[in-house]
């Protein structure tokens, strides 16, 4: 006996939520489709007999009685007639003629497959005519002295005949009586099935709806539900809980896919755990190198350049004292000692500077990048004379940012673009700024010099240069600072490919607050 359930459960393992779905919809749809022919079977049946009795047998039996009280107003009129001689007596004689024949017409299509009742009105017909013939025809056509006579000598035929016609008609109304109280039974007997078959067919609606719910509860919401509450446990931390899957094979596969990444959430917390270990070692290993880095910014600071000026010093003070003894290329000697000292010193400053971007100015507040220009305009104040540089710029926005930083950036880009000039023209440098899919889109433009394509990656490089000292002073780090400090605060910054005429720098900074005017204006600074 157990072998038989081991079976069933094995035909039916591999069975999908929707192949059950499909399988119950299929049964309920058949056992509706039954329900429902046998429930309009039902109604049909009724509405049949109740058609037959109402438009048939009832009326058949009402136009029955109309024939027999049309005769007997024939034969009322007859025998007044006979009796009193009085022409007025035959009127309900000639209404009756014409109420039978009307009552007989109705009747005929109403006893079509009765063939019973119609032999019964064929014999009342028959008899009717027969009293017409021998008994009304000739009273009503004699004249009043002699309808008397006739009346009387022919009252035993008359009687007698219509008598047999009384018979014949009780016949019939008795035939079509007991045909209109068999379908009576039958309609009764209709409705009764009709009530109990719609009774049953509720009922069966019932269960099956009971066991579609009920399927549907341990098939798919069930096994949904306990895959829910395992799945929320792992969820709220629980990750040794194992989820087993129960119910049709999609839904076991889904638990399997589900445990399957538990599992792998499990071994990745597990790596993650390590990574974090790892990471928090290697934090402890970079907070102690910042610290050394910090130690030897103070060193670069202070100790370092210390000795450089003292080099610098006592070279400049050796030439004082003993340049009338030097020969020019010892004069020469001393030159190149004191610049390299001073480069060297420059050097030191840019390198402490670029170091400091991110970790010792970082003080996020609104900046008015209106004032941010004119300061750095103001830095390069000696340089834009020199130059005789022009400086435009569009209507600057507020942005959020470190005030310190982005006067660097702005001091750079402008330096660069008035270093970086044409010899013999004077340098036209122009700020823009347009508002781009959530962020600010600043370009600085010159018409210096320019910067070959295949240099636009490498300017933004620590210590790339792409001149020579003698020809451009500098230390190669102005716009590797102004790449750190954009990226510092979010953005990107690139060198314009397309610009053709000088060098024109493209950064983004991220929007904050109102955008300006759209008018821009121009301002001299």
């Amino acid at each position: 006996m157990d072998s038989t359930p081991s079976a069933s459960e094995g035909a039916f393992a591999g069975w999908t939520t929707r192949r059950w779905l499909r399988a119950g919809v299929a049964a309920t749809l058949i056992v509706l489709a039954v329900l429902g022919s046998l429930g309009g079977w039902a109604m049909w049946r009724t509405s049949q007999l109740t058609t037959e009795l109402v438009d048939k047998r009832s009326p058949a039996l009402i136009e029955a009685m109309h024939v027999q009280q049309a005769l007997v107003n024939q034969e009322t009129g007859i025998r007044g007639y006979g009796l009193s001689g009085r022409r007025d007596y035959l009127q309900p004689y000639a209404q009756g003629l014409a109420d039978e024949k009307a009552a007989v017409r109705h009747l005929r299509p109403l006893l079509e497959g009765d063939a019973r009742a119609r032999a019964d009105l064929a014999d009342v017909q028959k008899i009717a005519g027969t009293w017409q013939t021998r008994i009304a025809g000739p009273v009503s056509a004699a004249p009043p002295s002699d309808a008397v006579t006739l009346a009387t000598e022919r009252a035993a035929e008359g009687k007698e005949t219509f008598d047999a016609l009384r018979r014949a008609l009780t016949r019939l109304q008795s035939h079509l009586q007991s045909e209109r109280a068999a379908a009576t039974r039958d309609l009764r007997h209709a409705q009764t099935l009709r009530n109990w078959m719609f009774t049953v067919i509720a009922g069966v609606i019932v269960l099956v709806a009971f066991g579609v719910f009920e399927g549907l509860r341990r098939g798919v919401t069930g096994p949904l539900a306990q895959l829910g509450f395992d799945a929320r446990e792992v969820a709220g931390g629980h990750f040794d809980r194992p989820i087993v899957g129960t119910g049709p094979a999609d839904l076991r596969r889904l638990a399997g896919d589900v445990e399957s990444m538990r599992r792998r959430l499990v071994q990745e917390l597990e790596f993650s755990e390590a990574s974090r270990r790892l990471l928090d070692e290697q934090a402890a290993d970079l907070k102690r190198s910042n610290t050394e880095l910090e130690q030897f910014a103070y060193v670069a600071s202070h100790d370092l350049q210390e000795p450089l000026r003292k080099v610098s010093s006592f070279t400049q003070l050796l030439q004082r004292r003993y340049g009338d003894q030097l020969d020019e290329r010892a004069d020469q000697y001393i030159a190149f000692a004191v610049d390299g000292a001073n480069r060297m010193q420059k050097l030191i400053n840019d390198l402490l500077a670029f170091s400091r971007v991110g970790r010792v100015h970082n003080d996020h507040e609104t900046v008015d990048l209106e004032a941010v220009m004119r300061r750095a305009v103001d830095n390069l104040d000696v340089a834009v004379e020199e130059s005789a540089a022009e400086i435009t710029h569009d209507a600057l926005p507020t942005v959020v940012g470190d005030l310190t930083q982005l006067t660097m950036l702005w001091q750079n880009l402008l330096s660069n673009a008035i270093k970086f000039r044409t010899p013999g023209r004077p340098s036209r440098i122009h700020v823009g700024a347009a508002s781009r899919d959530g962020m600010w889109e600043f370009t600085v433009s010159d018409n210096g010099i320019g910067i070959d394509p295949e240099f636009r990656e490498k300017v933004f490089v620590l210590f790339q240069r792409l001149h020579t000292k003698d020809t451009y002073p500098g230390t190669g780090i102005g716009l590797a600072m102004c790449k750190k400090i954009v990226e510092f605060h979010g953005g990107t910054i690139t060198i314009d490919p397309d610009y053709p005429s000088g060098t024109r720098v493209v950064f983004t900074l991220p929007a904050v607050g109102d955008t300006p005017a759209a008018s821009m204006r121009k301002s001299q600074a």
